[in-house]
């Protein structure tokens, strides 16, 4: 298998969809494949500019039983701790990097994703999930804990109780349980899961693409601030965006009651 085998891109206009594509192994993350999918996503953030650049991307995984199953075990059994921070560092970085993107990331999670599978989906901007979709941080049955930003992209997501219940329980959770708890956004028929992820992708990617990456930037950083200073922020961020063509050319069209044309700048 070639490095560019494990993660497959397809890009149709603004929109770009990954597919994690290590079938044999449910789609379990090894340093090779952390790697391949941060340098997927790196190429996507400067792929272009303008009427060229990426708007929404979806990652989902290969095949109809896995997203990403978890961590390689294989690999990581025979780890010493020096190779384990190097593993979770690695697994850190490619989430910051998918949560600092100028674009939202969609997570069609379509089977099993757990451990290190479920902490790439919580590292997107949000998830659809499959109706047979099971999602969990399961390390510690395996003596360990999650490394790669669980434990506290999780308590954000659901929930500082939830979190730890699933944490220290190990427990996987269905579709439906994670759609009540507020960890996915929705859950489609398996057959349906791409397609609803593209129609929302489609409808992302023609809205404002500089407002949309400002958004994403000033809500990323407003959770670890007060709320004073995220206001601000948020703020300054939205005078910013008023010396942009494209507010100009939103503001007209809707003003014409025409559809306006957004060229990212």
């Amino acid at each position: 298998m070639t490095d560019t085998d494990l993660v497959l891109v397809e890009r149709t206009g603004p929109i770009a969809t990954l597919t994690i594509n290590r079938p044999s192994k449910l789609n379990a993350l090894n340093a090779h494949l952390v790697a391949e999918l941060a340098r997927a996503f790196e190429a996507l953030a400067t792929a272009g500019e303008g009427e060229d650049a990426v708007r929404a991307a979806i990652l989902t995984g290969a095949g109809n039983k896995a997203f990403v199953a978890g961590a390689d075990i294989g690999e990581m059994a025979e780890m010493t701790p020096v190779g384990a921070k190097r593993f979770a560092d690695a697994g850190q970085r490619l989430c910051h990097r998918i949560e600092s993107l100028p674009f939202p990331v969609i997570a069609a999670v379509n089977g099993f994703a757990l451990g290190g599978g479920c902490e790439l989906a919580l590292a997107c901007d949000f998830i659809y999930a499959s109706d047979n979709a099971k999602l969990g941080l399961p390390e510690v049955t395996l003596g360990v804990m999650p490394g790669f930003g669980g434990t506290q992209r999780l308590l954000r997501r659901v929930g500082a109780a939830r979190a730890r219940e699933l944490v220290f329980t190990g427990d996987m959770v269905s579709a439906e349980q994670a759609l009540v708890m507020g960890l996915v956004n929705a859950v489609h028929p398996a057959a349906e899961l791409l397609p609803k992820a593209r129609e929302t992708a489609q409808k992302i990617a023609s809205r404002g693409p500089l407002a949309v990456a400002a958004a994403k930037r000033v809500m990323l950083h407003g959770e670890g601030i007060d709320l004073a200073s995220a206001c601000e922020h948020e703020a300054q961020a939205f005078a910013g965006l008023f010396g942009s063509e494209d507010l100009r050319e939103g503001m007209k069209a809707f003003l014409a009651k025409t559809k306006p044309t957004f060229l990212g700048r």
